[in-house]
This record gives structure tokens, C-alpha cells and sequence, in this order.
């Protein structure tokens, strides 16, 4: 296991953590907890690293953003990737510098495996192999993506489904490190065993209940295509097209995609961005779950950020 940042001496386990679901409150919540922490944000999402990703990715507004000094919003263009341990790297120089000013870190955003990682660390595999990388840079050359992605299907499913055909560095990253170990990279990038006692972080996630978590779910998405959504979509095609692999998984985009295309229609976008997005909600409460470290705030309606914050602060601080 390897400490996840540059500076051997580095950790984050001292800082302080809000993430939750999709629609579960985290940014209201976690405004609210900076100011009881004299806390300065860096955004835990994937998506909030790119520019003109507002609404879809429901980033903080520039009037949330001004109420909290946020890091790590902002920071990429929409045809860029990205990476764990890039993020990783942009969170320590974040944290180091927040910590010079005397104030607090905290992390607030709903990416389970970049929690996950600045939790527990991040296992990088084996060192890199010229020769073995090299062969398969032909072989990509030589028979395609399509195949090469197919061949990491069988060895690492896992990896596959993280990583587009056309995302030749990752792929080719994924079965070097299957073919250098016989194990697949996944094995690598989510073995984090070593995990704190709870008392010992402050690391929470908010929790509903799932039919008023779905509710909250689809009140935003119908509020996201209110708010221009598609006109949002369109700019970035205009601007970016092709956008990265990277942020492409952003739930909603490829939806309006395909509308604008004139693959379906308004509603059925709607109903699909829908459902993924309620899929997107399953699978982040299952990572919450399966970390001990990060202890679970149960709430129900009416819902009072004020008294959540207030509660956790209580939490962070007895620990």
C-alpha cells in the first residue's frame, strides 16, 4: 500500500469529509460545516474539475463558491482526462495550502473511490515496463482498440468498464499490469484493506431514505433541464467535441447527446437521466456502506441543513 500523495509525511486523515449521494444535501450541509470548522472546500467530484460542467454536475454556484473558498472546481477542460492520482496530487498541494492559512480542509462531493483512496491510500501497482508497454503499443496498432479493449473484458472487467476503447494509455496500463502480475490493475486500485476507527475520522455521508432519496433525484434532474441543460450540452459539443472519456461519465450528458442527435425524444432523455442517475445513487451508498471509517447521518424531512451541520460538527469534535 502506498501513501496516496507526494510528501511521505502527508495525510489526509486529519481533514474532514462530507459526501453522500447524489440530491442528498452535501453542498448546503457542507457550507454550513465550513463555517462552524473555519473550514476552507475542496470538491470530492470527479466532475467538478471541469470547466462549463455547471448544471449537470450540480457544482456549487459562484454564490456557494463565494460563501466558502472551494478548490479543485474548475480546473480542466471538458476534452481533458483525468485520473485518481492526478486528483490526488491537485488535493495534497489544496490541503497544504489551506493548512498554511491556519484554516481547516474540508472535503465535500459524492465520488466514493476518490474517498475511498484519500482515506486509505492508493496502491499503484507495479513500476512501468518499456519493453512490455512498447509490445502492446504495436499490438494497439496492429489489431485496434476495439480488440484490445475486448481482450481486457476477459482479464479485467472491472478495469473495462472504467475505461473507454479510445483511452489506448489506460488500457494498455491495465494489461501491462495483468500481464507483468497476473492480476487484474482493479485488484490494485481497490485493494484499500488498512481503515481507521470511525472515532478516529471525520468522515461522514448523509443517508435517506430510497424513495425520498428518488424523489430528490428526480426533482433535480427536472430542475437541471429547466435551467438550460441542453443548452449547456450543446456549448460544450461546440466548444470541446469530442469531450474526454473522462467526462463523458458525467450522468446526463450522453442522455442529451443522443437527444440532440434526434435519437429520442425529450421525455425519454429526461427519463433516462432519470434512471441512471438513481442507479449512479445505488452504487455510491453501497461504497459508503462498505467504509467503516465514514459514519453514516440518517436524515428525513423537512430537511435542515443548519441542524445536520450542527450535528456533525458535534460528532467531528467528541471523536
Amino acid at each position: 500500500m502506498t501513501n496516496p500523495t507526494t510528501d511521505k509525511d502527508f495525510t489526509f486523515r486529519d481533514c474532514w469529509f462530507l459526501s453522500g449521494a447524489t440530491a442528498s444535501g452535501k453542498t448546503r450541509v457542507g457550507l454550513r460545516l465550513a463555517e462552524k470548522i473555519n473550514a476552507e472546500i475542496i470538491a470530492l467530484d470527479s466532475m467538478s474539475l471541469y470547466r462549463l460542467m455547471d448544471i449537470g454536475t450540480a457544482k456549487p454556484t459562484p454564490e456557494e463558491q463565494s460563501a466558502a473558498t472551494h478548490h479543485l472546481i474548475d480546473v480542466l477542460d471538458p476534452n481533458e482526462n483525468s485520473s485518481i492520482s492526478h486528483y490526488l496530487e491537485l488535493a495534497e498541494a489544496a490541503a497544504k495550502e489551506i493548512r498554511s492559512r491556519g484554516k481547516e480542509v474540508l472535503f465535500v462531493g459524492g465520488t466514493p473511490l476518490y474517498l475511498k483512496a484519500l482515506l486509505r491510500g492508493l496502491s499503484e501497482g507495479p513500476a512501468p515496463d518499456p519493453e512490455l508497454r512498447k509490445d502492446l503499443e504495436e499490438e494497439a496498432a496492429r489489431v485496434g482498440n476495439a480488440a484490445l479493449h475486448a481482450r481486457l473484458k476477459m482479464v479485467d472487467p472491472l478495469a473495462a468498464a472504467r475505461i473507454h476503447e479510445n483511452d489506448t494509455r489506460r488500457m494498455i496500463r491495465a494489461l501491462e499490469v495483468h500481464q507483468a502480475t497476473g492480476q487484474p490493475m482493479s485488484h490494485y486500485q481497490f485493494e484499500f484493506e488498512d481503515h481507521a476507527k470511525p472515532e478516529d475520522c471525520k468522515a461522514f455521508w448523509l443517508s435517506w431514505e430510497r424513495s425520498v432519496l428518488h424523489d430528490r433525484i428526480n426533482q433535480r434532474v427536472e430542475a437541471m433541464f429547466q435551467a438550460g441543460l441542453i443548452e449547456e450540452v450543446q456549448r460544450l459539443l461546440d466548444q470541446f467535441s469530442p469531450l474526454s472519456t473522462t467526462a463523458m461519465q458525467a450522468v446526463g450528458y450522453q442522455e442529451v447527446i443522443d437527444y440532440l442527435a434526434g435519437n429520442q425524444e425529450l421525455e425519454s432523455a429526461k427519463d433516462r437521466v432519470k434512471a441512471r442517475t438513481r442507479q449512479f445513487a445505488k452504487r455510491q451508498c453501497t461504497w459508503f456502506r462498505s467504509l467503516p471509517e465514514c459514519r453514516e447521518v440518517t436524515l428525513t424531512e423537512p430537511f435542515d441543513a443548519e441542524a445536520v451541520a450542527q450535528q456533525i460538527y458535534e460528532m467531528g469534535t467528541a471523536s
